[in-house]
């Protein structure tokens, strides 16, 4: 499948409109809710960056950015990203934000910004293990009541903001691995810090004894540990709990207290460890 993958930016009414299916397909939005396809058609002309990914000339999914401005200087703010369901576990998704950054690195952007539910940890994964981004700021509730944006029943739309810095080290690292090579490397695997162990670090955020139940809930945070490297950790499938919101705000509140408070004392969220069991990895 992979190699069937044909990515190129979208540039017709037609292809604008076909997203507002891929939204409902992939998000189940509402109308209210979907970027329309006027939108599309302005923002393609005037530096935002919308490209296709095509099977066999199907469109199997997308990713969209905007020019913005952030912390006194330009970059891309990468807003949509959707892979229609019969083409997930392809890896289209990352092949989409490896050509974003390539489109990125066209204008000149060294940048590029999105933001995620941190409970979600495949996209933490994606993100933080698979393309180096990292985060230093949680936004609570950043999309208001938003129901098609809640990851459960009455749950805020608690958003972690990232950062891909595309010229980065470790970036290219990971660019690396994938065999992409529009830089001066080769390809090679992802390798993961060998010097992350799991079971020797300490941990602000981590799971209660398991009582029966879907998911046991996290036990206190230890909000004044003071080791360089601090595990935080969340469920490996909160989407899967979603019938039981009790249990996802019980983390959700765990992390409003652990990761603003650790981002303020100079700790960034700079990898994931994705198993069983998954765990943030903040930094100093």
């Amino acid at each position: 499948m992979a190699d069937k993958v044909l990515i190129r930016k979208l540039r017709d009414h037609a292809e604008f409109e076909y997203l507002l299916h891929i939204q409902r397909t992939v998000w189940n939005h509402s109308d209210v809710n979907l970027t329309p396809a006027h939108q599309f058609c302005v923002h393609s002309r005037m530096g935002a960056i919308l490209l296709g990914a095509f099977v066999d000339g199907k469109m199997a999914g997308f990713v969209y950015s905007f020019p913005a401005i952030y912390d006194g200087g330009f970059c891309q703010h990468s807003h949509l990203l959707a892979v229609v369901p019969e083409f997930q576990g392809y890896g289209i998704g990352k092949k989409l934000k490896w050509a974003l950054r390539r489109e990125a690195l066209k204008q000149g952007i060294g940048l590029i910004t999105w933001t995620y539910d941190p409970l979600q940890a495949k996209n933490a994964n994606l993100n933080l293990h698979t393309l180096g981004v990292r985060s230093r700021i949680y936004f609570q509730d950043f999309y208001g009541p938003t129901p098609s944006l809640c990851i459960g029943p009455g749950i805020p739309t608690d958003r972690l903001l990232v950062e891909w810095l595309l010229g980065e080290g470790r970036v290219l690292d990971r660019q690396k691995g994938t065999g992409v090579k529009d830089e001066k490397r080769g390809g090679g695997r992802t390798r993961r810090d060998a010097s992350l162990d799991p079971g020797a670090m300490p941990r602000a955020l981590e799971r209660g004894e398991t009582k029966g139940g879907p998911f046991p809930m996290p036990t206190p945070p230890k909000m004044n540990i003071r080791e360089r490297v601090i595990l935080v950790e969340v469920p490996p499938d909160v989407n899967a709990l979603k019938p039981y919101p009790e249990v996802i705000a019980s983390w959700q509140t765990g992390l409003r207290r652990v990761m603003p408070s650790y981002f303020k004392r100079g700790y960034a969220a700079d990898d994931f460890l994705f198993g069983e069991r998954c765990f943030y990895v903040l930094k100093k």
